[in-house]
């Protein structure tokens, strides 16, 4: 049996509804990829219903209006089968509607059944399914984009670029998981498999790989938005680090000048400032006349114009100087 999971309360679903709807809109031509996304929505999404009389129905559950009606254009196109779609309001927290598209009993769901992995030839029930992968289905490179989109549209979020990168595809089922992260590694994307609770999150936490991923799938109008908020994103931080960078040397040329001052004027007013040799004297006038500036500024306001390290060669004589009649004041 397969579980639908509720991905409307991801972080960053308006951005993933954007991405989804793209992906939705996109029917391949062939009919190899076809099958491969089919298969994909329907064991994300899909549960299996058997009646008392053997009767087998297929149920797929989304809250996506686009994602609901490729399941049914992919069911009528492969496999011409009868499908229903029923249409509810969810009465808690957010009020979406929910799709429900309904493959019931007749005689093509055998043929469903077959191409899921859950029956073998003789339309037998395979009894590990869960461990199975319809591998045949994703020999070709179109094939795999295809089976990956269709994850992503049935159990698929991709945050907003404006907060942290993160894509996870979630299956309630492991092996599933180890099978999608395989694909992604075909691509060489590196995705990470974690569990959460009853589900097994298969995820990319890099910018990089997000964007080459969305790209796979066919998410090109999704990409570019990705894209120039990263890089909006990227020049807001930069701009930030200049800005702290320079509050920080800012606050720094303060608290020097402060501490400096303080100096000078220890020495002014127990020895007086002309009792300093005049290299000295010239840079404490100068610090006491302009007590905002750097030690570069200080350096080109004196005469002859002096460098940053000759000033601060000065400036660290004057502060030894004043710890010096401060402990004698204190030995007092």
């Amino acid at each position: 049996m397969f579980l639908c999971y509720n991905i409307s309360e991801v972080v960053g679903v308006s951005f993933s509804v954007k991405t989804k709807d793209e992906l939705a809109h996109i029917i391949s031509y062939k009919r190899c990829c076809q099958l491969a996304e089919f298969v994909a929505l329907i064991r994300m999404d899909g549960t299996i219903q058997i009646s008392s009389y053997q009767k087998v129905s297929i149920s797929v559950i989304t809250e996506n209006a686009a994602v609901a009606r490729k399941i049914f254009k992919l069911a009528k196109e492969l496999f011409d089968i009868q499908t229903e779609i029923l249409v509810h309001r969810k009465s808690r927290l957010k009020k979406n509607n929910v799709y429900s598209i309904r493959i019931p009993p007749q005689p093509q769901v055998g043929q469903v059944l077959h191409i899921l992995g859950l029956t073998d030839q003789n339309n037998h029930w395979i009894p590990d399914f869960r461990d199975t992968f319809p591998r045949s289905l994703v020999k070709n490179q179109c094939c795999k984009r295809a089976y990956l989109r269709g994850a992503f549209l049935g159990g698929g979020s991709v945050n907003n670029p404006e907060g942290t990168y993160h894509l996870e595809i979630i299956t309630n089922d492991s092996a599933h998981a180890e099978a999608i992260a395989a694909l992604l590694q075909d691509f060489d994307l590196t995705a990470k498999i974690s569990r959460r609770k009853n589900w097994y999150v298969v995820y990319l936490k890099e910018s990089e790989q997000i964007v080459n991923c969305l790209n796979i799938m066919g998410a090109h109008h999704a990409l570019l938005d990705f894209e120039n908020t990263r890089i909006m994103k990227d020049m807001r931080n930069q701009v930030n680090r200049l800005v702290n960078c320079e509050t920080a040397n800012l606050n720094k040329t303060v608290n020097a000048a402060v501490r400096q001052i303080e100096s000078i004027k220890i020495i002014q007013s127990v020895m007086g400032l002309d009792k300093l040799p005049t290299a000295l004297r010239q840079v404490a006038e100068l610090r006491l006349a302009y007590p905002d500036i750097s030690l570069k500024e200080l350096g080109e306001a004196a005469t002859p114009r002096l460098g940053k390290s000759g000033i601060s060669h000065r400036m660290r004589k004057l502060e030894m100087i004043a710890e010096k009649i401060q402990g004698q004041k204190n030995k007092i």
